[in-house]
C-alpha cells in the first residue's frame, strides 16, 4: 500500500485527542457524600464492569474514526491489484512510444501490428480520466505529441498511416519520454513502449549514459511486444546496372541482390524489373534459407533521359522491402568539350569524336586560352591536349565535383609545362619525355580487356586481339599515376584511369600524331576513342542512391528559376523558393519514404534520386525481455519494468500493475460505520450510567 497524500499522514496525531480528554476526565474525581454505605453493597458490580468496558470501547472506536479520516485523506492505494467499484482517480502521465518502422507492417490474424498496436493504445487512453497528461511518438519520427482524449487530433493519429521507412533507435526516444514524466507532477508515470523490439533498434554499444534521475523508481517501462514466430519475407538489398557504358538501344543487366528470411528454400520465386512503370523483364529464381544471393536480369534500354528503375519480389509479411529503387540519367546527346592549341585542321581525335552519330555527341572544340570564359559545367567530358599553362582552377573544381576529363599530350609537348598542368589537376608528374632519338619501336604490352571500354568491343570475347601499334615518343614515369588499362613493353602506362574527387580522368602518354606513334592509323584506335569518351561522359548516370532519412544535395549554381519543386514518390510536393536560399548548396532533408524523387524546374525535370529502405530493418532478430532488461540497466533505470502480452488481456494487467486502485472511499465508508457504532454505544452507555446514578441516590 502507498499514499498519494503522504503528508495528510501528520493527522494521525490527532487521534490522541480521545485518549487525552479520556484521562483528563478520570482525575476529575468528585467527592459524594452518603448518608450511609449500606446502599453500595445493593450495587451491581457487574453494572459498573460493564460500564467500564463500554468506555474504553468507546474510546478506541473515537480514535478509529479519527484514523480513518486522515487516512482517506492520505488516499491510500494498492498496487497489483484492482478492485471493482475503486478505479484509480489518480492522476496520470502515459508516454506512448509506438513502432512505426516498416517490419511493424507484418500481418496476422489481427491485423498489422502497427495497426493492432495502435488500436491498443487507444483503448488505454480511453480509459484516462480529465486532468491526465497524454503523449504519443512514432519511433520513427522521433518527436513527442501531447494529445487530449477523445480529441480530433487523437482520433486522426490514429486513422493514418504512419509506416515509416526511416531507422531509428529507442535510446533517443526514451530519453524525451524520460524527460517529459520526470517534469510532470502527476503522481502515475508510466511509458508504453509498443514495438517488434528488433534488435536494429539498440546500439551494439551504448555510450554511458545516467537516466537514474529521470527514469527513477516512480516510473514504470511497460514493454508491450509484437511479434510472430516463422515472418515470410524476402528482400531486395540493392540493385546496381552491371554496365558502366549505357546507350538506348544496347542490352543492359542489372544485378539485385535478394536475401531469404525465412527457415525455409523457396524455389519458383519471381523477380520483376521496371523502367519507367513498365515491367521489361522477369526472371525466376530458387534461393535457400537465410541466403542472400545476386541474381542478374538484363533488357535491352529503349528510352534515354531520366529513367526510374526499381526491381520488386512477389508480396509477402514484408511489402516494404519488396522492391529497391535506381534513378538513372541516360543523356541523348553526349556534349564533348575539346581544348587544344590549334583547331584550325581536324585533327585524329576530332575524327574519331566525329564517327559517333551527329545525333549522339555535340562537339565544342575551342582553343585553350578561351578557358576562362567557358561554362564547364554544360559539359558531359572536357577533353585536353594542350600543355598550355594557366589558371586551371576551373578544370580542377570541374573534376572534384564528378566531372570527367581525357588527356592527350600535344604533338609540340614541353614537358614542363605539360607535368604543370597534370600536377595542377592532383595527377603527378612524368619523369622523363623518351624521343624517337633514344628509343624506338615500343609497342602493346598488357592490355585491361576486362575494363569497360573493352567490354562488348568484340564479337568473340575468347579470341580479343588488338593490333599493336609502333611508339616512337611517349612519357615515361616509374610511379603510376593511376589504374593500367594499357601498358608497353618497357612498363610504361600508355593509358591509365585516375580519379579525381568525384570525377575520373583518362590520361594518355604519347601525342595522336604520326611523329610518334601510328596508333592513330591503327583499327582499334576510333573504336578505343569512341568506348572512352561514352566511358568518361556517362560516369554519373547512376543518380545519387540514398537511404531514408539521408540529406539529398542539390547544387544551385545552375538554375536560374525562382522555385523549385521535389516531388515525391507518394505525389506530394515540397516547394523552394530560391529567394529565401543563400547558400550553393540545398540539403533537401524530407526523404522519409522509399522511391524516386524528381526536382522540377520551369516545369521541367532537372533531377531524380533514390532513396530506399534500410536492410537491417528486414532481419527478424529480437530483443528478449531479458535482453531488454540488461539495456534499461546500462541507462541506470531505477524503476520497474513490466512485460504485457498485448493478446493477454493487457487492460486488465495495466490495472494491476498500476499505482492507482484507490481506498479512500473504503476508509470513509469505515470512519463513518465507525462514528454510527461509536454513537449507538455511546447513547446506550449514557442510558446505563444514568440507570446507575438513579440506583445510588435511591
Amino acid at each position: 500500500m502507498t499514499f498519494l497524500n503522504p503528508a495528510i499522514l501528520i493527522g494521525l496525531l490527532a487521534a490522541s485527542i480521545p485518549v487525552i480528554i479520556h484521562l483528563l476526565n478520570l482525575k476529575k474525581l468528585k467527592n459524594v457524600d452518603f448518608s450511609t454505605l449500606m446502599f453500595l453493597k445493593e450495587l451491581q458490580k457487574n453494572k459498573i464492569r460493564k460500564i467500564k468496558i463500554k468506555q474504553w470501547l468507546l474510546l478506541f472506536l473515537r480514535v478509529l474514526v479519527i484514523i480513518f479520516i486522515v487516512l482517506s485523506f492520505a488516499r491510500p492505494t494498492l498496487q497489483g491489484l484492482s478492485i471493482a467499484g475503486v478505479t484509480s482517480a489518480a492522476k496520470t502521465t502515459s508516454v506512448f512510444l509506438i513502432d512505426n518502422t516498416f517490419s511493424m507492417s507484418v500481418v496476422d490474424q489481427q491485423g498489422s501490428f502497427l495497426n493492432q498496436a495502435k488500436k491498443l493504445v487507444e483503448n488505454i487512453i480511453s480509459r484516462h480520466q480529465d486532468g491526465d497528461e497524454i503523449f504519443i511518438s512514432f519511433i520513427a519520427e522521433d518527436s513527442i505529441t501531447q494529445l487530449k482524449v477523445n480529441s480530433n487530433d487523437l482520433i486522426n493519429t490514429f486513422n493514418s498511416d504512419n509506416i515509416s521507412f526511416l531507422k531509428t533507435e529507442l535510446k533517443k526516444n526514451l530519453f524525451l519520454s524520460a524527460e517529459l514524466v520526470n517534469k510532470s507532477k502527476n503522481f502515475n508515470r508510466e511509458i508504453f513502449i509498443l514495438s517488434d523490439f528488433q534488435k536494429n533498434m539498440f546500439p551494439n554499444e551504448l555510450e554511458k549514459t545516467d537516466l537514474s534521475e529521470l527514469l527513477n523508481e516512480r516510473v514504470k517501462i511497460y514493454q508491450i511486444p509484437f511479434n510472430k514466430e516463422d515472418v515470410f519475407n524476402l528482400s531486395i538489398d540493392d540493385l546496381k546496372p552491371e554496365n558502366q557504358i549505357v546507350q538506348k538501344g544496347s542490352v543492359i543487366n542489372f544485378v539485385v541482390t535478394v536475401t531469404n528470411h525465412t527457415k525455409q528454400n523457396l524455389q519458383n520465386r519471381v523477380l520483376s524489373l521496371y523502367i519507367n512503370n513498365k515491367r521489361v523483364s522477369q526472371k525466376s529464381f530458387n534461393i535457400n534459407s537465410n541466403e542472400t544471393q545476386k541474381i542478374s536480369i538484363e533488357t535491352t534500354l529503349n528510352e534515354d533521359g531520366f529513367l526510374e528503375v526499381f526491381a520488386e519480389l512477389e508480396t509477402d509479411d514484408i511489402i516494404q522491402d519488396n522492391q529497391y529503387f535506381l534513378a538513372m540519367n541516360i543523356p541523348d546527346k553526349i556534349s564533348v568539350l575539346v581544348l587544344r592549341e590549334e583547331t584550325t585542321n581536324p585533327d585524329f581525335l576530332i575524327l574519331a569524336l566525329r564517327t559517333l552519330p551527329s545525333e549522339k555527341i555535340i562537339i565544342d572544340d575551342f582553343d585553350i586560352q578561351k578557358l576562362p570564359s567557358l561554362n564547364l559545367e554544360k559539359y558531359d567530358l572536357i577533353i585536353i591536349n594542350s600543355d598550355y599553362l594557366n589558371n586551371y582552377n576551373s578544370l580542377k573544381n570541374y573534376l572534384e565535383q564528378g566531372g570527367s576529363m581525357m588527356i592527350v599530350p600535344p604533338y609540340n609537348l614541353n614537358i614542363v609545362t605539360f607535368n604543370d598542368l597534370i600536377s595542377s589537376l592532383g595527377l603527378g608528374k612524368f619523369d622523363s619525355f623518351i624521343t624517337s632519338e633514344n628509343r624506338v619501336n615500343i609497342q602493346f604490352d598488357k592490355i585491361d580487356f576486362e575494363h569497360p571500354v573493352f567490354k562488348d568491343l568484340f564479337e568473340n570475347n575468347k579470341q580479343r586481339k588488338i593490333e599493336s601499334p609502333t611508339i616512337n615518343q611517349f612519357l615515361k614515369n616509374s610511379n603510376r599515376l593511376g589504374t593500367d588499362i594499357i601498358t608497353t613493353s618497357d612498363n610504361s602506362s600508355f593509358l591509365s584511369e585516375r580519379k579525381i574527387g568525384k570525377g575520373k580522368v583518362f590520361l594518355f602518354n604519347s601525342a595522336f600524331n604520326l611523329n610518334w606513334n601510328d596508333f592513330p592509323i591503327k583499327s582499334i584506335f576510333a573504336p578505343l576513342i569512341v568506348k572512352s569518351v561514352l566511358y568518361l561522359s556517362q560516369s554519373d548516370f547512376i543518380s545519387s542512391q540514398l537511404l531514408a532519412g539521408d540529406e539529398y544535395f542539390l547544387n544551385l549554381s545552375n538554375i536560374n528559376t525562382q522555385k523549385i519543386v521535389f516531388k515525391r514518390p507518394d505525389q506530394t510536393e515540397d516547394f523552394i523558393q530560391m529567394n529565401d536560399l543563400k547558400a550553393q548548396n540545398f540539403h533537401y532533408k524530407k526523404t522519409n519514404l522509399a522511391g524516386i524523387y524528381r526536382v522540377i524546374s520551369s516545369d521541367k525535370i532537372i533531377s531524380v534520386f533514390a532513396v530506399n529502405h534500410h536492410n537491417s530493418e528486414s532481419k527478424q532478430e529480437y530483443f528478449s525481455l531479458d535482453d531488454f532488461r540488461n539495456f534499461l540497466n546500462d541507462l541506470k533505470f531505477s524503476g520497474q519494468l513490466i512485460k504485457i502480452d498485448p493478446n493477454e488481456n493487457p487492460i486488465e494487467k495495466i490495472n494491476q500493475s498500476r499505482f492507482g486502485t484507490e481506498l479512500w472511499k473504503l476508509f470513509v465508508l469505515l470512519a463513518i460505520i465507525t462514528a454510527i457504532i461509536e454513537m449507538i454505544i455511546s447513547r446506550n452507555n449514557k442510558k446505563e450510567i444514568q440507570s446507575l446514578n438513579e440506583t445510588i441516590i435511591q
